[in-house]
């Protein structure tokens, strides 16, 4: 197996952790000198400290295009305005990772908008399935968020799953700038 081929990594599972587990492979791979796009499909743009830090970085472009919850007990807005912001950040997706300008591209809770009935109308597994068949062969890629397809699972190359054993939220403790967001 090569070693210039582009890896396909997934973090996953219901745990916290997988959109920063992401993040520390962006500062990994700027590192090493790569340049790297992270596109955000359902956060909205509350404050997070991992943004502060990271807008500091070379070679590293976050793109925040989703407009948050799309569950419908937290969901903020109509859910046809979801449907259009996944649907602008999937286009902006695939042509970047396309494109051939970037060494690494994060999806950031892609696998939350496969597996969610009302968004993977918009963006399918096959969608993304595609996507990793037709990139460019050296493009690394890495897929967040809940209840990842076992069809994406097959075709990655390493999947970490984040697992909740325990969490001060379940306790009353309320999250804290710079250790939960």
């Amino acid at each position: 197996m090569s070693e210039t081929r582009g890896r396909v990594l997934i973090y996953t599972g219901d745990g916290k952790g997988k959109t920063t587990a992401a993040m520390g492979q962006a500062v990994r791979a700027v590192g090493a000198g790569m340049k790297v796009l992270m596109i955000q499909f359902i956060k909205g743009k509350w404050k997070v400290a991992e943004i502060d830090g990271l807008r500091h970085l070379p070679n590293f472009e976050l793109r925040r295009l989703g407009l948050g919850f799309t569950i419908p007990e937290r969901r903020v807005g109509p859910l046809g305005e979801h449907q259009a912001a996944v649907e602008a950040a999937w286009r902006q997706a695939r042509e970047e990772a396309m494109s051939d300008r970037w060494d690494l591209v994060i999806l950031d809770e892609i696998c939350n908008v496969v597996s969610d009935p009302d968004l993977n109308c918009i963006v399918s597994t096959e969608d993304v399935l595609r996507l990793l068949r037709e990139r460019p062969a050296r493009l690394h890629v890495v897929l967040t968020g809940r209840d990842a397809p076992p069809e994406l699972v097959a075709a990655a190359d390493t999947v970490t799953e984040m697992v909740a054993v325990k969490h001060a939220y379940q306790a009353g403790i309320r999250a804290q700038r710079g250790i939960e967001f």
